[in-house]
């Protein structure tokens, strides 16, 4: 719990991409110290990892931390598992391959680790459900199932003080996050998103992260700074 003479402190999960850019732009706006968390799983897009140290930097984030817990040893995702392809002629229906098994709640539970250090009751975390609502842990009903276990399963909850999670992102279309995040300041020339980016960040273009991102621009009628191959 923050002290009354210390800034209310928020953990951002910052993957480097631009919903969690877009994020912590919010936590910003809304008064947090934000202390931005990255969380290296075991990704093949480990760009993302780069960017998000550009892009802690340049909002001004308190601190940044890179967590590291290998989820690749037991692939299952093609986010993780080189021996499956990541999709390139969209998303057909059903649970996509880039899911990658209990991501979104591990790296929740290790901003939850750091909030409980810190102090800090809030967590900002960038899922979106209207995009792509293909991952089962993107979902309203997800984001409350943790905030309440959360609250069930540390000291900082029990001793009565309520750890909220935020998910600003979660009912906006991939256009009104972008000009969002235009309006706070965001440079998404910074950010990583695409699943298959090369080591200089430059995205492929073909996989469903970066056809959403491409028609997100579009869509906001902003020009897309995402570099190619």
């Amino acid at each position: 719990m923050s002290s009354p003479t210390q800034p209310k402190r928020a953990v951002v999960l910052l993957s480097g991409g631009l919903d969690s850019a877009t994020c912590l732009a919010i936590a910003r706006e809304m008064g947090f110290e934000t202390y931005a968390l990255s969380v290296a799983y075991g990704q093949r897009h480990a760009a993302e990892l780069t960017a998000s140290k550009r892009v802690a930097a340049a909002l001004g984030a308190k601190a940044h931390r890179t967590a590291s817990v290998d989820l690749g040893q037991f692939g299952g995702s093609a986010l993780t598992d080189a021996s499956i392809a990541v999709p390139e002629d969209g998303v057909t229906g059903g649970i996509p391959v880039t899911y990658v098994p209990a991501r979104n709640t591990v790296m929740l539970s290790i901003a939850l680790a750091w909030a409980e250090v810190l102090g800090a009751d809030d967590i900002f975390v960038g899922v979106n459900a209207v995009d792509y609502s293909g991952y089962p842990d993107c979902r309203p009903a997800f984001i409350e199932a943790f905030e309440n276990m959360a609250n069930l399963a540390t000291k900082v909850g029990v001793e009565g003080t309520r750890i909220r999670i935020h998910a600003p992102l979660i009912d906006l279309s991939k256009a009104d996050i972008i000009l969002r995040g235009i309006a706070l300041g965001v440079d998404y020339a910074l950010t990583v998103t695409c699943y298959q980016a090369d080591d200089a960040g430059r995205a492929c273009g073909r996989c469903e992260a970066c056809r959403l991102r491409a028609a997100g621009f579009a869509a906001a009628g902003v020009a897309d700074p995402t570099p190619y191959q």
